[in-house]
């Protein structure tokens, strides 16, 4: 540890000394200046002060703040008063880290923190540095680096978190098990679960023994990868171990094991959790939302009420998250008046419903169609000053598009911009997706300027949505204008929208460029069975016989699965050069791979089977696939295979007779 650098015995023999010296000297001028600031601080005599400030210097700071180490909120109104004055120096700053730290004001010193590094810029090893240096002067404490740490896990510099740590270790110093999870859970949060896994099992040669909240972590990892059955032996392990569980050990795996469907297992702890945990822990409101939610997302609406009453039974007050959650699962099965019941409950018992329950309730009236229901929503929603949120403003757009409005969803689109009430492109992302399915590219195209005029910066997939209307539409010239467009706006196409100009260009008959596309995608190891499938469409389309199998044989050595499109595509090409019996074979080997025929497979071979082979090979092939599961487009079935049925059928009566 730090403060191992010097014994009890000798710190206290140099302090004591240092005061000595003190005593008996004669003070210098910046004693005196020292001592009239601190006299008039503790006064507060601001105007004093003032006088006393063209003597200030950075150094003179940090000796004032860390004298008031058992005022730390007049430490602080210094330090802001001073900051008005002139910048402050790091040792400043970390010296009121540590007053505020020793004080147990840790909100204000993870403010401070969080703002040296997101707006001063300062490396979180460069705090480090300087928090160690200022350390004994201030008697601080090690908590002053756990939050240095949780700053930097609070403003995402999950690097500078972990330099950190290790340069703490090298020092012979370590952060506490709170702070070490407070890490642990940050990677969880971004998802880097290999390296969490790779952290916890290293947590031995960091010095630390895993606690209850350490154990947490670890069921939540394993609930996140789905791994139910070792979350639950990971608690069984806590409890031979003497570390009790906590509700939240319980809630992490009730809550997976009712989205993943397994219901009777979540009941089973939900009724248990008090005695497994040698009753220390009872269901909260969070584990009887967890068990409402799974009910509800399984269609068992009355069993969730149930719990619902159960849970006010035993004293515990439903939030508006519990209603919002019923609600919604008697919205999503059908049950809308039941949702509206629950809703008058709700208020009845003082709560009221909140944008979450307005927006589920409107979402599923526009899905039936009701339209005047849902405005009446709206007015209720404004009347209570509930206001709309972006998401409403979504389900407005798509409920009067979906529904055929979309005259009435422009216009609406429209005054919520005038009014400002629109921040982001979400909104503008759903009318852009239905214009474009009604091709009216141009009105798309107008309203993508407007949200550029407006400041409102489009996302990749407002760009994805036009980009794709005109290639769709075989404008691909526009497209690309757009795409262009996108780059000048620093925007990175993905590849959905890079599958869209491949499309396009084969359209064009331009396949050398769209080669040179997919060529640079391959070198950024950038593509899927999408994009492969599109140049095969496109080498079929211009007659490129040879390159549609060699592109084939290349998507196989690069690991993508031939899908039912490109099976499709293929077997369309060799109808096309007259080789039916190699696309019969193709189908057989497709469903050797586990790959089923759908309508278009079964409507190109029938298609082409009729023009060239026989009525019994059609029949015989329409049985094939039958057989294997193949649903058959009834346009083809009416006009091809059922007259050649009928007729079989009429011969065979026929011959039966003279018989």
């Amino acid at each position: 540890m730090i403060l191992s650098y010097f014994s009890f015995k000798s710190r206290n023999l140099l302090a004591r000394a240092f005061h000595a010296g003190k005593r008996f000297s004669n003070p210098g001028s910046g004693d005196i200046v020292f001592r009239a600031i601190c006299v008039n601080l503790k006064h507060r005599r601001w105007s004093v002060l003032e006088r006393l400030s063209p003597k200030l210097t950075s150094s003179l700071v940090s000796r004032v703040v860390c004298e008031f180490q058992n005022s730390p909120l007049l430490a602080l109104d210094f330090y802001n008063w001073v900051g008005g004055l002139f910048p402050h120096s790091l040792d400043s700053c970390c010296a009121l880290v540590h007053v505020l730290v020793k004080s147990r004001k840790f909100d204000e010193a993870l403010f401070l923190l969080r703002n040296l590094i997101t707006e001063g810029g300062t490396p979180p090893l460069v705090l480090l540095e300087v928090l160690v240096e200022s350390y004994q002067r201030c008697c601080s404490s090690i908590a002053a680096f756990d939050t240095l740490v949780r700053a930097c896990t609070q403003v995402g510099a999950t690097e500078g978190a972990y330099d950190v740590i290790c340069n703490l270790r090298r020092r012979g110093c370590s952060i506490t098990i709170h702070a070490w999870n407070n890490f642990l859970n940050h990677l969880l949060q971004l998802n880097e679960i290999h390296r969490f896994w790779n952290l916890y099992r290293g947590m031995g040669s960091f010095g630390y023994m895993e606690n209850v909240n350490t154990l947490n972590l670890v069921i939540y990892a394993l609930c996140k990868e789905f791994q139910l059955m070792e979350a639950i032996s990971v608690l069984y392990r806590m409890m031979k171990g003497g570390i009790f569980p906590n509700v939240v050990s319980f809630n992490i795996i009730i809550d997976l094991a009712c989205k993943i469907g397994y219901l009777d297992l979540s009941l089973k702890l939900f009724k248990k959790m008090t005695i497994m945990s040698g009753d220390f822990v009872w269901p909260n409101s969070i584990t009887y939302n967890c068990i409402i939610n799974g009910f509800c997302k399984n269609g068992k609406l009355l069993l969730a009420e149930e719990m619902l009453h159960k849970m006010v039974k035993e004293g515990i007050k439903p939030s508006v998250r519990t209603y919002a959650t019923l609600i919604d699962g008697y919205a999503r099965w059908g049950s809308l008046e039941e949702a509206l019941r629950l809703c008058d409950i709700m208020v009845e018992r003082g709560l009221l419903p909140n944008n979450v329950v307005y927006n589920s309730i409107l979402y599923w009236l526009y899905r039936e169609g009701g339209i005047e229901e849902a405005s009446l929503l709206l007015s209720d929603m404004i009347d209570k000053h509930i206001c709309p949120d972006q998401y409403s403003y979504a389900i407005l757009t798509q409920g009067l598009c979906r529904n055929g409005f979309l005259t009435e969803a422009l216009k609406l689109h429209s005054q919520i911009l005038e009014n400002n009430l629109i921040k982001d492109s979400f909104s503008h992302n759903i009318l852009l997706n239905y214009i474009c399915k009604r091709k009216n590219l141009a009105v798309a195209k107008q309203l993508l300027g407007s949200m550029i005029t407006r400041g409102l910066a489009p996302d990749v997939f407002t760009y994805g949505i036009v980009i794709d209307g005109y290639c769709k539409l075989g404008n691909t010239n526009d497209a690309l204008q757009v795409f262009d467009w996108m780059i000048k706006m620093d925007e990175k196409p993905n590849l959905t929208i890079y599958n869209s100009v491949i499309n396009g260009l084969c359209k064009m008959a331009s396949t050398n460029v769209a080669e040179d596309v997919v060529g640079e995608l391959r070198k950024r190891r950038l593509f899927d069975a999408t994009t492969f499938n599109t140049m095969i469409s496109g080498y079929c389309t211009g007659g490129h016989i040879d390159k549609v199998f060699s592109l084939a044989m290349e998507m196989k050595s690069l690991g993508i699965s031939v899908n039912i499109v490109t099976y499709n595509t293929l077997i369309n090409l060799l109808c096309k050069c007259g080789c039916e019996e190699e696309a019969k074979e193709l189908i057989k080997m497709m469903i050797v791979q586990g790959i089923r025929p759908d309508f278009i497979t079964y409507t190109t071979l029938v298609t082409h089977f009729m023009k060239k082979c026989s009525p019994d090979e059609v029949i015989e092939l329409h049985d094939y696939m039958v057989l294997n599961g193949v649903v058959p487009d009834q346009k083809t079935y009416d006009t091809i295979v059922r007259p050649l049925l009928l007729e079989e059928g009429r011969k065979r009566n026929h011959n039966t007779t003279y018989i």
